[in-house]
């Protein structure tokens, strides 16, 4: 272990060995890696654990400086552990470079299998012990961290002193048809608010988007920027400041050159990234992998799904004069043809599309019994986990206390500083 200091914390990382598939303890292990921090001021103390679990899938933990956004309120009450899940950060990272390694795309995608919620949360449950000595420990969820904390006490709450959710409370039953079924409105409806506020942006993405039609130009790392591709920087929509950000991006796009404009070097660096995948490939290669249970398969459903929303098509869109509308948290074959961090991934992807023999994630009637005490913050019409999905998962897990909110977007546990989380723990302690 390496202990080192930042302003007001004291931070030590930690490395763990658990198996690749948790039903063959014998078999091929991984490596885990998880920061330690904890308040300078009481790095002796003996305080309960805390475990964060990040959004994505593919994300690692959140690199923080010293006590920043909610990390400054959890540290008062908790030794805080940010675990990079397994494939991300560093965590035995999986991405074209690694896979390549284990062979063909079935190989892959075999492999790949072993990446989900279920699995993280066994190794959760693997390294507690380590920490806390066998004593249950409280569990952060932001967005898919929350779908592995709703699975982990499906699973094993035993291993659960209380649970925290932001953004982040799943559908228990419904296929990835549905998710984005539901999704798609609520993407428009965000796009539709941004030109609102920016209505000079509406000629300046049809600009952009005709532009990149004709000229399908290759941004500096090989990525191929089609018109779809830029309709998915609709992504920062979700986010509290991303209209904002993506209006910024929209109006320096074009830098003219002679008698012509050419896209800037500024506007394809900032697409980049915002773009690139090759920090975090499994984000696309497993997204829609956390949807699935049992024996139907995912087939990407946000492409098939989109086929029923028409006016989302760039090209109908651009022959016409309604405006340009962007998509948002969806994964489309596209992405492995245009991103050179994915396209050696392409075929392990169609394999996961295809796979019919997910495990279930969630066990309704063990969180309808459920002891653990349990606070979720839902984000009123958050663009990337549907708001009456979550409610209707918090009214099936006994005990658990909602705070529905429009004051953040989905990304309110780092927008938010320590509010959300403080009123979490309020909650939880019944101070509400």
């Amino acid at each position: 272990m390496t202990s080192y200091r930042q302003p007001g914390v004291v931070l030590t990382d930690r490395r763990f060995t658990v198996p690749l598939d948790h039903t063959d303890p014998d078999g091929e292990q991984v490596e885990l890696f998880g920061r330690e921090v904890v308040a300078g001021s009481r790095a002796a103390d003996a305080l309960p654990w805390l475990i964060y679990l990040e959004g994505g899938p593919g994300f690692g933990a959140r690199r923080f400086t010293g006590r920043g956004a909610w990390l400054g309120r959890a540290v008062q009450d908790y030794r805080v552990l940010l675990l990079d899940q397994r494939g991300t950060g560093r965590s035995t990272p999986q991405n074209r470079q690694t896979l390549a390694a284990r062979g063909d795309a079935v190989a892959q995608a075999a492999h790949l299998a072993h990446f989900r919620a279920d699995s993280i949360v066994r190794d959760c449950e693997a390294i507690r012990p380590h920490l806390t000595g066998g004593a249950p420990w409280s569990v952060l969820g932001q967005s898919f961290g929350g779908f592995c904390a709703t699975h982990y006490l499906s699973s094993a709450p035993e291993g659960l002193r209380e649970v925290f959710i932001t953004g982040g409370l799943p559908s228990l039953d419904g296929h990835a048809d549905d998710v984005y079924r539901a999704a798609y409105p609520r993407i428009q409806r965000k796009v539709e608010a941004h030109y609102a506020r920016y209505p000079q942006d509406v000629r300046r993405a049809r600009r952009i988007a005709a532009h990149l039609a004709e000229h399908r130009p290759v941004l500096p790392n090989g990525y191929t920027l089609t018109p779809e591709a830029f309709q998915s920087l609709g992504i920062l929509l979700g986010g509290g400041d991303g209209s904002h950000q993506l209006h910024y991006l929209l109006e320096g796009a074009f830098v003219r050159v002679g008698d012509r404009y050419e896209l800037s070097d500024a506007f394809q660096e900032a697409v980049l990234g915002t773009l690139s995948f090759a920090g975090h490939p499994l984000y696309a290669v497993l997204h829609e992998a956390i949807y699935g249970q049992g024996k139907e398969p995912t087939g990407w459903a946000a492409e098939r799904v989109r086929g029923e929303f028409p006016q989302f098509d760039a090209a109908t869109a651009l022959a016409g004069d309604s405006p340009l509308l962007f998509t948002g948290e969806t994964i489309h074959p596209w992405h492995f043809e245009s991103d050179p961090a994915l396209r050696p991934l392409r075929e392990t992807a169609e394999l996961l599309a295809a796979r019919t023999d997910w495990d279930p994630l969630y066990d309704a009637d063990r969180l309808a019994a459920n002891e653990v005490p349990v606070a979720a913050a839902v984000y009123h019409d958050d663009m990337y986990v549907d708001t009456e999905h979550s409610l209707r998962t918090a009214r099936t897990i006994r005990g658990l206390r909602t705070w529905v909110t429009d004051e953040f977007e989905h990304d309110g546990l780092r927008a938010g500083g320590p509010k959300v989380l403080d009123r979490l723990i309020a909650l939880v302690r019944d101070e509400l």
